[in-house]
């Protein structure tokens, strides 16, 4: 069933809620409803949102917001690999997957909830991504991440509705470009021709914990030595507590999460910079980071703003969180959206005047 409707309100609809409207908003509940979506016909821009936590709206929406419903949760394979479409029609087999456990989940599903599914079901791959918000599509589309890991890393296949051709194609993992919070989807030359419909997961029963980012080991550790031993669900309660400690309930006071990219630097560029706050802090003092594979290093964005005097600071109705600099909220649940960039800019200046580093938003400003 499709639901259209005019100058509807969004506040619901984003959790940094901003109050806007868009011109036509439209509510799609089945793979089957996009073909008969005559999107020659809709006003423009575009816009599919999932379920509205990855971005800004800085007015109005002067177009069309178009939203999934479509909610399935199924087991495709367990045993051996899958026949599946490549996106020029034709069969394809892919043998390397032969130990996976396919899923092929709705891009309406709420993230957290297939999370907690995959948890109960015994299956690894996706617990550490807990309690992230937004949507099933909207993951595959921003790569989403969390204590490392992203959702490229068990994606097998994303499938899609090209509103240009109107035709159903799919992507394998490769084939979607992914990059750190960055996908083929969101190149500008292709932004919103393809509709995400469902995507294929490829988990697996086998105990695989990720536990090297930050201080997660030790977490799942202490509650490892009273449990049965470490399962998907025990990581994923760990997870939860993490995240609900640091971070603000969307419904309680509004925000799109973690609101910049962490930077990934040099080096030589990194050491610089403990050098720097060893000078501040004392010898012993060590800045946290992420050694990558190709000799970069990942910086924790938050730290970068806490060390600029940012952390709990207001700026009219904006707020930078008291309990993690990486997010800036809608403290009063009144504030402008020139007051949440406002206060955006600020960080970046500062930011990049202490550490010649430049912030990039996580955040898409509509």
């Amino acid at each position: 069933m499709i639901k259209t409707e005019y100058y509807k309100d969004l506040t619901k609809m984003n959790t940094f809620g901003m109050k806007v409207k868009t011109r036509c908003f439209i509510e799609y509940d089945s793979i089957a409803d996009l073909v008969d979506i005559e999107f020659e016909e809709l006003s423009r821009p575009i816009l599919h949102i999932g379920g509205g936590s990855n971005l800004l709206f800085t007015q109005d929406f002067n177009g069309t917001v178009l939203h999934s419903k479509i909610d399935f949760i199924e087991i495709l394979d367990e045993c051996h690999s899958i026949p599946c479409l490549l996106t020029n029609g034709t069969p394809s087999t892919d043998l390397s997957r032969s130990s996976k456990v396919m899923v092929s989940v709705g891009a309406g599903v709420t993230f957290d909830d297939f999370c907690a599914w995959a948890a109960k079901e015994g299956l690894w791959g996706v617990e550490n991504l807990s309690y992230i918000p937004g949507e099933v599509g909207a993951s595959a589309v921003q790569n989403i991440g969390a204590y490392g890991v992203e959702v490229k890393d068990v994606i097998h296949r994303v499938y899609c509705y090209d509103t240009v051709e109107e035709e159903f194609v799919s992507f394998g993992v490769e084939e979607c470009e992914y990059g750190y919070r960055d996908s083929i989807f969101k190149d500008p030359e292709i932004k919103g021709r393809y509709i995400v419909t469902h995507v294929v997961f490829a988990l697996s029963r086998e105990p695989k914990p990720r536990l090297e980012y930050g201080h997660l080991r030790e977490a799942v550790s202490k509650v490892a030595e009273a449990s049965a031993g470490i399962t998907p669900e025990m990581i994923r309660s760990v997870i939860i507590k993490i995240r609900k400690e640091k971070l603000p309930e969307p419904s309680v006071m509004g925000s799109a999460g973690s609101f910049f990219k962490n930077p990934v630097i040099s080096l030589e560029h990194f050491q610089r910079i403990e050098s720097e706050a060893q000078t501040e802090h004392g010898q012993d003092y060590k800045v946290p980071h992420y050694d990558l594979p190709d000799g970069m290093v990942k910086v924790p964005a938050a730290w970068m703003i806490e060390q600029c005097g940012w952390k709990g600071r207001r700026s009219g109705g904006a707020a930078v969180y008291e309990k993690q600099p990486l997010v800036i909220v809608n403290y009063t649940g009144e504030a402008y959206p020139e007051e949440i960039i406002g206060l955006e800019r600020r960080i970046v200046s500062s930011v990049k005047e202490k550490f010649g580093v430049e912030l990039h938003p996580e955040v898409d400003h509509i």
